[in-house]
């Protein structure tokens, strides 16, 4: 084990039968919300991700990430797992050999088509265990941000009727729900060279497949052209509808993603400045709140 690593995890990774005779540990970059590591062990490589408590502060559920992370590797869409520790905050994963992307990536034009295949083969896998519902995960949030008095961004409150507005849209016609990802920033894309990998389950749950789009867009601040190609690509023709509801799920993604990041500043032990993560985020959907734009896409949403 390198000597870097802090004792807590070497003693959990030496916890673990199936790292027997491992002959080397690689701390991975990227985790915002757990430590992973690379090791390479006698079975093959493998990622093992260690959590601590605190996760279901974020609407984490190790259990269910557990599920539905055997879920998708059924159906060909993530790595298949090897090992899990119940209550332990031990998740091991086989380790995909290709290329984590970053935004510059997602948005080359030809990789969008065969994100979109990466999603459709998720999306129609075997059923998730659990519900993932922005509207409800932001009200969630911002009821803990208030009772712990972590910082609420200026003006935040203010935009509660216009999301009023958008829930009672998207309710008026929902999509049926399928076995989404739900926090398909750029890093948690794997090229293999022949195919795109979809990894991370810690937010997976049942969703509109529109709030998977939306959110691939927004996480990898995407030109308007690309979310339009992204969806075709998707659903296999144009629709402004589709469209239009990609992007108001993107909007509430952004909304939403604000408070976990003030949450994750009061809470973290992980060194990274949360809150400037957050308020990029918010920033580009208070514009989209003021843009004027919202009575056309909420009338967009209507014509499905």
């Amino acid at each position: 084990m390198p000597n870097d690593l802090p004792q807590d995890d070497v003693a959990r990774l030496r916890s673990l039968p199936c790292l027997l005779d491992a002959t080397g540990v690689e701390r991975l970059e990227g985790g915002i919300t757990n430590r992973n590591y690379r090791v390479r062990a006698p079975l093959g490589d493998v990622v093992v991700r260690l959590s601590d408590a605190g996760s279901s502060d974020l609407a984490i559920d190790r259990e269910v990430e557990y599920q539905n992370t055997v879920a998708a590797a059924r159906a060909g869409a993530g790595p298949d797992v090897v090992d899990y520790r119940q209550g332990e905050g031990i998740l091991v994963v086989r380790w995909i050999e290709g290329r984590t992307f970053g935004p510059e990536d997602v948005g080359i034009h030809e990789n969008l088509p065969r994100i979109a295949a990466a999603c459709r083969l998720l999306h129609s896998g075997p059923a998730f265990t659990s519900r993932f519902d922005m509207f409800d995960i932001q009200a969630r949030y911002l009821a803990l941000v208030r009772e712990r008095g972590f910082r609420l961004p200026p003006r935040y409150e203010e935009f509660a009727p216009l999301v009023e507005r958008i829930r009672a849209a998207m309710r008026e016609a929902p999509e049926p729900l399928v076995p989404c990802n739900n926090d398909l920033l750029a890093a948690n894309f794997i090229d293999d060279g022949a195919r795109v990998w979809l990894i991370d389950y810690e937010y997976s749950g049942s969703n509109e497949a529109s709030f998977e789009l939306g959110n691939i867009w927004s996480e990898s601040t995407l030109p308007d052209d690309l979310l339009e190609l992204l969806t075709m690509s998707y659903w296999g023709e144009y629709s402004a509808a589709k469209i239009a509801r990609a992007r108001l799920w993107a909007l509430m993604s952004k909304y939403g993603w604000t408070l976990w990041a003030s949450i994750q500043q009061s809470v973290s032990h992980i060194e990274f400045d949360y809150w400037s993560w957050g308020m990029e985020k918010y920033e580009r959907a208070v514009a989209e709140f003021d843009s004027g734009h919202l009575d056309t896409w909420l009338d967009e949403v209507a014509l499905a």
